[in-house]
């Protein structure tokens, strides 16, 4: 309990800071003139209230935080941050006349803070301005971490704030310092982040969306989280510049942010193509584009061109783990949705916004697996494992084969315990890979055409576990529950 006290002094500091977000849907509800806004201005007295306990509450047990602490203080905030988040969608949906249960509500508000992009909403096109305005900026808050971001403007963080940082950063190359002080990484990587969202919401207002739409969208899409504010995700606009420009940023969006900073603290950018990780993320997904691409046009469904157009668009848009759709690709031949949920697991890079196992990881293996076979034929031979010009150390080999040996163990666990419930076999195990991946749209009855609402509660709690395990990597949460973590 003495290392839980001073964990959830912070966590209220966190929440105060999270509650501030509320604004946002409350400025757009009164520019909206919905008169939702003292719904928001509820939800946000709550947060800051328990905040407020938390804080001043346990202020004598004010401690650095260690590397234990960093990790017991992500966790918690990935379970109590949507809590606090579905408070104004409870209130909100309950005053316009659609009323969610908590569990539809916690579950929309985690799939946007993991930026998954499921949801358990129809008819998006009819809900006020200020909901959408929410869900979708959760999305943009989730992305780069709230953490992260906690770390770069909370001064109280500044003592233990590494090891947020590390508990937060994506992959295995986490402990990688791009300043001496990780309160300036933290600072660089989010003004990269936001410099990328001024330059997407532009682009999509000139290219024709509506102001509201353009900040909506471009919060999903440099999130890569897919959330939208149409049904029709983003066939609503018919429009090849607009998904073209889309296509840009989720590419953009699913390659290393600290390769941006570094680019920019440097001033040159041709060292980007020197990094195998990125190299080997647009190879896949322009690549997997191209295969889908092909399919469709040797099966006589679209023209060339057409085909291009949808293979790539979808191929980046699902396998980026953002979700935007603007055909039901489930009516494709099934290898072309199975590939793309599949390449979801692994084309993103670490240190973007997406989901999955991340390149690098992947990477790693494929050479220790060619290491290993090399070994098999010349069991002398010393073969260091190199990842671009760094020698990957063993430990971060292990890390990497653990993480594996979890994520399969996950996504085959959850799959069986929605397998017990009825669910058939594709819908199941979609619905835990996209959930795994923070992915969102699955196959069979969780298509680009439907939603999660067809999920009962348990379904959608499993689900919602699996996305929480996919966003922190699963070892993170996982070590919670070891005795080794509460040993002092």
């Amino acid at each position: 309990m003495s290392d839980l006290l001073p964990v959830l002094r912070v966590l209220g500091a966190l929440l105060a800071m999270f509650a501030l977000t509320l604004g946002v849907p409350l400025v757009a509800s009164l520019v909206a003139r919905e008169g939702l806004w003292p719904h928001y201005a509820l939800a946000m007295a709550v947060t800051l209230g328990v905040a407020a306990i938390l804080w001043w509450g346990l202020a004598e047990h004010q401690r650095e935080l260690l590397p234990r602490h960093g990790i017991l203080l992500v966790s918690l905030v990935w379970l109590a941050t949507p809590f606090f988040a579905a408070l104004p969608l409870l209130m909100v949906m309950q005053a316009i006349g659609r009323p969610m249960s908590f569990t539809h509500a916690y579950f929309e508000a985690v799939s946007g803070l993991t930026t998954t992009g499921s949801t358990v909403l129809a008819q998006l096109d009819a809900l006020p301005l200020s909901v959408n305005m929410w869900r979708t900026f959760m999305q943009w808050i989730g992305g780069m971490g709230i953490l992260i971001l906690a770390v770069a403007i909370l001064p109280l963080l500044g003592l233990g704030g590494s090891q947020l940082f590390k508990a937060e950063a994506a992959g295995p190359v986490k402990d990688t310092k791009l300043t001496p002080r990780m309160t300036e990484t933290a600072k660089g990587l989010w003004g990269v982040y936001v410099a990328f969202s001024l330059a997407c919401a532009l682009a999509y207002w000139l290219a024709g969306m509506a102001p509201a739409d353009a900040i909506m969208h471009m919060f999903s899409t440099v999130s890569l989280g897919g959330l939208s504010s149409h049904d029709a995700s983003f066939g609503f606009f018919a429009s090849p510049l607009l998904e073209t420009i889309a296509f840009v940023f989720m590419l953009a969006a699913s390659c290393n942010f600290a390769l941006y900073f570094i680019a920019l603290r440097k001033g040159s950018w041709r060292s980007l193509w020197h990094d195998p990780e990125m190299r080997a993320t647009l190879a896949a997904l322009l690549g997997g584009g191209l295969v889908v691409a092909l399919l469709l046009w040797a099966k006589g469904m679209y023209a060339p061109l057409e085909a291009l157009r949808l293979g790539m668009f979808h191929v980046v848009s699902v396998a980026t783990t953002t979700g935007y759709a603007t055909t039901d690709y489930l009516a494709w031949p099934v290898f072309a949705p199975v590939f793309m949920l599949l390449l979801s697991g692994v084309a993103t890079s670490a240190g973007s916004t997406g989901g999955g196992i991340k390149m690098v990881r992947m990477l790693i293996l494929l050479k220790q697996a060619r290491r290993e076979m090399t070994r098999a034929v010349h069991p002398r031979a010393v073969q260091p494992l190199r990842l671009g010009n760094r020698v990957v150390e063993s430990p971060m080999v292990f890390s990497v084969l653990a993480f594996m040996l979890m994520y399969g163990a996950t996504v085959i666990t959850l799959s069986m315990v929605l397998l017990l419930t009825d669910l058939d076999m594709v819908t199941a195990f979609s619905a835990v890979l996209a959930s795994v991946h923070c992915t969102g749209p699955g196959l069979g009855l969780l298509g680009p055409s439907s939603n999660y609402a067809v999920l009962t509660d348990f379904q959608l709690w499993v689900c919602t576990l699996a996305m929480l395990l996919g966003r922190l990597e699963i070892l993170s949460f996982m070590a919670l529950l070891t005795p080794a973590f509460w040993r002092r």
